[in-house]
């Protein structure tokens, strides 16, 4: 039987998210990988259970993680079960629609009819009454914004979710989305943007700013930029690596020499640091308490253990920070 360490709560810091109640911690976990069947269950569970016993309260998910589909959210099902079924008030468990899930025109996007049903299926997979965190994983240019809204603020009446975001959604569709779920009563959480050192684009878009105006949360995905960012390309594409799988997040194309040089530099700023380069990479996205917790994966307890220990030296000086941003921009 599962008992969470005593002094979890000792050394993870957690920030505020927008103007909300809701505390995050700085790092949390994500189960877009590693958590469908081709895993071990006891090595997913032991991922989880040593996340939690590090402080990391929050476990995000979506409908379609895996592989295949909706496996992740089932995989955790059963962990909660066996695991955390004491400590679900210390959790907080986030889900997302958006992405297809079944066949026909009601299995993807962002319809009333989707986003509701694809809901019910992910608490019946989780086997929870509601999740904290409930997102449209992506706009939906074909369906209005209001329609899509009010299906997050109908979810949180019925009390199917606690709180609601978006993920992947422009500054000006951020901007829109906030102001539709403000006049239904139900206020805009958090923003989940793809962010790291490679990816800027939530800087050079103005996401951040507007987050800022709009007193939003925001928690970074891929800020290992799917494992660019964590040293195991220094030296080529090992056997066992993304980069050598047929994924289609980063193929071996990716790996130029140009950007294997960038990640040399990269890695030398982290070692002066005392930092492996996956540590500083999550010091960079967390770097000026702008974002409000960066999601991490794991494929193994000491793969987590790593990331967590970014948490140790987050602050950068301003040569550091101008050395990493001209290393990125060559």
């Amino acid at each position: 039987m599962y008992t969470a360490h005593p002094d979890r709560y000792a050394d993870m810091p957690y920030r505020r998210t927008g103007r909300s109640g809701l505390k995050l911690p700085a790092l949390s976990l994500g189960l877009w990988h590693n958590f469908g069947p081709d895993r071990p269950v006891e090595t997913q569970r032991a991922i989880l259970r040593r996340a939690f016993d590090l402080g990391v309260t929050h476990f995000d998910l979506a409908n379609n993680y895996g592989p295949p589909p909706g496996s992740a959210e089932s995989a955790l099902g059963e962990a909660l079960k066996a695991d955390f079924a004491p400590y679900r008030d210390e959790l907080v468990i986030s889900t997302k629609a958006g992405y297809l899930m079944w066949p026909g025109p009601y299995g993807e996007w962002g319809s009333r009819k989707y986003v509701l049903s694809s809901l019910d299926q992910s608490l019946n997979r989780m086997g929870l009454d509601y999740v904290d965190i409930f997102y449209s994983h992506r706009p939906d240019p074909e369906t209005p914004l209001e329609e899509t809204m009010g299906a997050l603020h109908t979810a949180v009446q019925q009390g199917k979710a606690l709180y609601v975001g978006v993920s992947n959604y422009s500054p000006e569709q951020t901007r829109e989305a906030a102001r539709i779920l403000a006049e239904l009563g139900t206020p805009l959480l958090i923003h989940q943007p793809r962010y790291s050192m490679l990816d800027r684009r939530p800087e050079t878009s103005g996401l951040l700013d507007t987050l800022d105006e709009l007193q939003v949360g925001s928690i970074a995905y891929s800020p290992l930029e799917q494992g660019l960012l964590t040293g195991r390309y220094l030296d080529g594409i090992p056997e066992d690596s993304r980069a050598a799988s047929d994924s289609p997040f980063l193929n071996s194309d990716a790996l130029t020499g140009e950007l294997v040089g960038k990640l040399r530099e990269l890695n030398e700023i982290a070692q002066s640091r005392g930092q492996s380069l996956a540590q500083m990479a999550l010091a960079w996205v967390l770097r000026e308490g702008r974002v409000t917790s960066a999601l991490v994966g794991a494929s193994s307890p000491r793969q987590l253990e790593d990331s967590v220990s970014a948490i140790g030296n987050l602050s950068f000086g301003a040569d550091e920070l101008a050395r990493i941003d001209k290393i990125v921009a060559q």
